[in-house]
């Protein structure tokens, strides 16, 4: 073979290495299906309903963490949860705390074999349940995410709660102290959460 014949079949070669990526490229790209089922497999896979934290409070069928400073879940916190503050004070995250917390939640899934963790912080827009759950992924420590924070909980009770829904007292579901506390309420029969994952 001379120069000339090796120059074309290196031309052919990358031309079709070109034309085969970009046309696998367009038969591997996702539909527009399998991007809406993949949201909505990682909204199920990752968030809480609210609903089914307030119907199940107390059963002990998973663990609740809240994840704003330690005065603030004294002052008042979603009665049962635990505390592992991301945050140092209400003004200063505390994000760089990666061993304690990491190891904070080790010792909550020891403690908890098989049961949902589940964090909660400020609000639902709040991204400081996100950050953590993305560090505690990082280290092979899976979280859920509830649906709603501290503040819809505690002062935007009918945000979530459906206008049918029999009455509860909110109060019931809020805790104040260093301890978890224990619900001694009794909650509405609305909204039922069934074992298939349905409910609101």
């Amino acid at each position: 073979m001379n120069g000339k014949h090796i120059i074309v079949l290196v031309i052919v070669g990358a031309v079709s290495g070109v034309f085969g990526t970009l046309i696998s490229r367009n038969l591997l790209a996702p539909t527009q299906e399998d991007l809406i089922r993949d949201f909505y497999n990682v909204e199920n896979a990752v968030y809480v309903s609210p609903h089914s934290i307030r119907k199940n409070i107390g059963d002990g069928t998973y663990v609740l963490v809240d994840l704003r400073s330690r005065e603030e879940y004294e002052t008042a916190h979603i009665i049962g949860a635990v505390s592992v503050p991301a945050y140092a004070t209400p003004d200063k995250s505390d994000y760089g705390a990666v061993d304690r917390i990491a190891s904070s939640f080790r010792e909550l899934q020891a403690e908890n074999p098989g049961k949902d963790i589940v964090v909660y912080c400020y609000s639902m827009p709040c991204m400081t349940g996100r950050k953590i759950g993305k560090m505690l992924a990082d280290r092979d420590i899976y979280v859920k995410h509830l649906g709603i924070g501290w503040q819809e909980w505690r002062y935007y009770w009918d945000l979530w709660n459906h206008d049918g829904e029999t009455k509860v007292n909110p109060a019931d579901y809020i805790a104040s102290g260093s301890e978890p506390g224990t619900f001694s309420g009794k909650d509405s029969d609305a909204c039922p959460v069934d074992g298939g994952g349905f409910g609101c």
